[in-house]
């Protein structure tokens, strides 16, 4: 992991596993996700945070990029063609794109109920849940629920298109920095993936890390990825006003 120099760092803190987060990226910050324990799911939706109908959109992110999943040098695409956040280094090569989140049902029928007004902070969050309550504060809601980019998460298809979570794909220590293009509107759970096949409800805290990045140069491992990223770096400057 490089080390964050300390002039640059804006600020941090901790996000305790099962919990929820949203906050306001400015273009030019980057963010670092840290696995602490091991382990974790940090599942994350993108807005424009000017005019949040515009948003992550995985099927463009996917297909204009040629993968099925996220690592270091690839981008998340709006619904815009521009870019929200580059992935600018990564310790996992893999962050699962196509499995969205838990419910409150899925979590029930997994690890049983444990609701708030009986066990307070011990209780059993899920990840849409989660999400509501983040979106609610910036006059979101139910309907701007897009699929999520699931960080520090593996699924693999079999040969018959069935998929399954990779167990122990994320130890202790693990990263991800993003960089974001645009002022960008992040939410972000830490409920547990849900094909995670863990029997006991025991999600891993991670530490948020915002900082300033580096400028985007022209041979940016991002920009240059594949031509689609090019114009979507192009679009995203026009809409910032910026010089390419």
């Amino acid at each position: 992991m490089t080390p964050i120099p300390a002039n640059r760092l804006l600020w941090e803190e901790h996000l305790p596993g099962g919990n929820h987060w949203s906050g306001r990226l400015r273009r030019g910050t980057a963010l670092r996700l840290t696995d602490l324990q091991g382990g974790v799911n940090v599942s994350a939706l993108f807005f424009n945070a000017e005019q949040p109908l515009e948003r992550y959109n995985m099927p463009d992110t996917l297909k204009s990029q040629h993968t099925g999943f996220l690592t270091a040098g690839y981008v998340c695409q709006s619904d815009m063609g521009r870019v929200l956040c580059s992935i600018t280094a990564d310790s996992l090569g893999w962050h699962d794109t196509w499995c969205g989140v838990s419910d409150a049902a899925m979590v029930r029928a997994k690890y049983g109920e444990k609701n708030y007004q009986q066990h307070r902070n011990a209780m059993l969050r899920n990840g849409r849940d989660n999400l509501l309550i983040e979106l609610a504060k910036w006059g979101l809601g139910a309907r701007d629920l897009v699929p999520t980019v699931n960080f520090f998460s593996k699924v693999v298809p079999d040969a018959d298109g069935a998929l399954s979570h990779v167990p122990s794909h994320s130890p202790a220590g693990s990263y991800v920095d993003l960089r974001f293009e645009m002022d960008t509107l992040v939410v972000l759970s830490s409920a547990p993936h849900p094909l995670d096949t863990n029997p006991v409800y025991a999600p891993s805290d991670v530490q948020l890390t915002a900082y300033r990045a580096d400028p985007v140069a022209a041979d940016d491992a991002c920009r240059t990825q594949c031509p689609q990223n090019g114009r979507a770096f192009t679009n995203t400057e026009c809409y910032c006003g910026v010089a390419a």
